[in-house]
């Protein structure tokens, strides 16, 4: 491995830019949910919120450094409580100051209880051209035990407005590995989900979090036996009906990834704004890659939004091999090993001896272009980069 200290002359590129906008609340705080949301105050305070948010942007506009935006992603808490009208001024808003590319991702995402066709065609009208819904289940038993307010017939509904406002790329939630799950049950999801024809599902492992009440009561869930075999029977059943993989917990038809997470899997830079929002950024005359965070809480968020203040740390050399492998090995078919040195601004030395020992192993594919993991290392993601773990503590 290369001296910490001499990382070598390799310029970083700025990869693609897209933006995350938070939308903090919640009309239910959800048990098992660890994401900066908080339940929604009697009337929440959008126009403000929408103000603050402009703000932000305005007050970022030097981080794109000449870049389009390739996709916006409204995440929450639940976008969908807001109007088309609000995510309509944050659209245009972005798209005058900085621009979008011409194939442009809108996603926002949405709670089945939260929206009807008025709302899901003002958001289409607003230039959202992905939804995302939140369903997590089809079983209204489990949907109860998840502390879910919408039901299963609901969530179906809820897929066929968003067909009918003019959507044509809409994803699902789904978790698996649920209190009293077995296969079946969980494969019985997948079909409802299958049978919707969405575009994309985003099915990922219930897990408990700190700071959330299943944390302080938790569910008896379904032992790793067990969750090894709903995971594998229910890969093949989405592959059999043309969902393809392509990230740990994301299956998409030809064409419909989801461009804005893939971005965030590839390394590439994101602004964030809005209470809590993260942001990652290549800083091209610095050459340095930061970190941004904004504070938290609603409320302080609002105190201070004509400031646009975020807190902001440099990823130190170090760092970015295990946060770089973190990311791009998530991804089933991984990323082209130029992006290494491209995306980290160190040369392909620094990691060849841990990147050859695990090609000996079996856990990455023996190729001199690509960094992606063989069948058995997409299984065992955690060795892998634990051995980058070990080699940051050891740097």
């Amino acid at each position: 491995m290369s001296n910490i200290n001499n990382p070598g002359n390799v310029t970083l590129r700025p990869p693609p830019l897209a933006m995350y906008i938070h939308i903090p609340w919640c009309s239910k705080k959800c048990p098992y949910c660890d994401f900066n949301s908080h339940e929604s105050p009697r009337k929440i305070p959008e126009k403000e919120y929408v103000d603050a948010l402009i703000a932000d942007i305005k007050n970022d506009l030097h981080l794109a450094q000449g870049r389009k935006l390739s996709s916006l992603f409204f995440g929450g808490g639940t976008p969908s409580l807001f109007t088309g009208s609000s995510i309509s001024t944050v659209i245009k808003c972005a798209e005058k100051l900085i621009g979008f590319t011409d194939d442009v991702e809108i996603t926002l995402e949405a709670n089945p209880e939260s929206v009807n066709l008025q709302k899901f065609q003002d958001f289409c009208k607003a230039g959202v051209n992905r939804i995302s819904i939140g369903i997590q289940t089809f079983n209204d038993q489990q949907l109860n035990l998840l502390g879910r307010l919408h039901s299963s017939y609901s969530a179906t509904k809820a897929i066929e407005i968003a067909r009918s406002a003019g959507f044509n790329r809409i994803n699902i939630d789904l978790m698996h590995g649920l209190k009293e799950q077995n296969v079946s049950n969980a494969l019985k999801d997948l079909q409802f989900a299958i049978s919707s024809e969405v575009e994309h599902i985003s099915w990922y492992q219930l897990t408990i979090e700190k700071n959330t009440k299943f944390f302080n009561d938790p569910p008896k869930l379904p032992d790793c036996r067990l969750i090894s075999e709903i995971q594998d029977h229910g890969c093949q059943l989405l592959a059999r009906y043309g969902y393809e993989q392509y990230e740990i917990s994301s299956f998409a038809k030809q064409r419909k990834r989801c461009t804005h997470n893939q971005n965030y899997w590839e390394f590439g830079d994101y602004i964030g704004i809005g209470a809590g929002a993260h942001g990652k950024i290549t800083l091209n005359h610095e050459q340095t890659l930061l970190r941004t965070f904004r504070t938290r809480q609603p409320n302080d968020y609002l105190k201070h939004k004509n400031r646009g203040e975020k807190k902001s740390i440099v990823v130190e050399v170090p760092q970015r091999p295990l946060e770089f492998m973190m990311n791009v090995l998530r991804l089933k078919n991984g990323v082209p090993l130029k992006y290494f040195p491209e995306r980290t601004g160190l040369q392909e030395s620094y990691i060849s001896k841990i990147v050859t020992n695990l090609k000996k192993e079996g856990l990455l594919v023996d190729t001199e272009t690509q960094l992606l993991t063989t069948s058995l290392g997409f299984r065992f993601l955690d060795t892998i980069l634990d051995r980058f773990v070990r080699s940051h503590g050891e740097s």
